[in-house]
């Protein structure tokens, strides 16, 4: 039955290419109201999962449902998903608005909706000009444009920052948090989580095929771990009292100490009662993208899940530029 929820839901998704395993037991949910980032790196099975959302691959096993459905089995389906997986689908000789006018035709959409997307992606300037001529950034300005041309409730876009500069990478994060914000869903993929961290809310990791993540972006951050990297006189001393104090210790190449999960204030403190002489401290932080790294080559397990809350109403994304430098 068609719920009209907004969700997608992923069960036990498999995927056999001959002897290649592309997408193994993946299981997720991603909710309205929030945009969600599908990140892995290249060949992880990201185009294959979505592909097999979208009903354009069939799953070896498993199932992928929208609103509740299959998508070939939605009704109306453009005014439900709108959805980019190849930016470059462009007849070179063709206008930009000459393109979106023959979507909306087989979407039996008016041509007023052409203008509207248009302008929704900061192409009414350039409306006129052939796509031959576009950048990548323009292209992907306008892949989205098609997308939304049936006013979808879900959007479903692989790679979207892919040839954006900074300004269009701003103006791609504020339209999508805009479009979620409303009760209406965003699963967005990429194979870098600093180019959208700070575009999305919730994460669904994978590598190989398998989910190694599914949860808030906020509760990755607080997985990061520090550490202190300290230089003492003696090793055996300190490395006794911080492991009775809770902490855990790696020797590094150069004869220092790692202490995770520890400052260098906590570990001065440590020595001060042991009786050891320190000769140098460093505090690190683990960042984002390195636990990303960390996550993907299997590192990493068992972190919390989270299901965020759906909003209720879209007010709509605010105008961006024309951009057409959005290379």
């Amino acid at each position: 039955m068609h719920d009209g929820s907004g969700r997608i839901h992923v069960q036990g998704l498999n995927k056999r290419f001959g002897p290649v395993h592309a997408v193994q037991d993946l299981s997720f949910t991603v909710q309205p109201g929030v945009v969600t980032g599908f990140l892995g790196p290249n060949g992880a099975g990201k185009t294959t999962a979505l592909r097999m959302i979208l009903g354009l691959v069939t799953p070896t096993s498993g199932s992928a449902t929208i609103n509740g459905l299959p998508f070939h089995r939605l009704p109306n389906p453009g005014g439900v998903v709108g959805a980019v997986l190849d930016a470059h689908g462009f007849h070179p000789s063709r206008t930009a608005r000459h393109h979106l006018r023959c979507y909306a035709a087989a979407m039996n959409i008016p041509d007023g909706q052409v203008d509207r997307a248009l302008e929704l992606v900061g192409l009414a300037a350039a409306g006129d000009r052939k796509t031959g001529g576009f950048s990548l950034g323009m292209r992907q300005r306008l892949a989205l444009a098609t997308a939304l041309l049936g006013d979808p409730q879900i959007l479903i876009l692989d790679e979207p920052a892919n040839g954006l500069d900074p300004e269009g990478i701003a103006w791609l994060r504020g339209f999508l948090q805009a479009f979620a914000a409303g009760g209406r869903t965003v699963l967005m993929s990429s194979h870098f989580l600093r180019e959208i961290e700070h575009t999305v809310d919730r994460l669904v990791i994978i590598s190989q095929g398998r989910c190694v993540y599914d949860g808030h972006i906020d509760e990755l951050r607080a997985a990061q771990q520090s550490r202190a990297l300290v230089q003492a006189d003696s090793p055996e001393l300190l490395v006794a009292e911080v492991q009775a104090a809770g902490y855990g210790v790696e020797y590094l190449p150069d004869g220092r100490l790692a202490v995770l999960g520890a400052d260098s204030r906590a570990v001065a403190d440590l020595a001060l009662q042991a009786g050891v002489a320190l000769y140098g401290m460093q505090d690190e932080r683990v960042d984002l993208e390195r636990l990303f790294f960390h996550l993907t080559q299997g590192q990493f397990a068992g972190l919390p899940q989270y299901a965020p809350p759906a909003s209720q109403t879209w007010a709509g994304p605010g105008q961006p530029g024309n951009g057409g430098s959005a290379g």
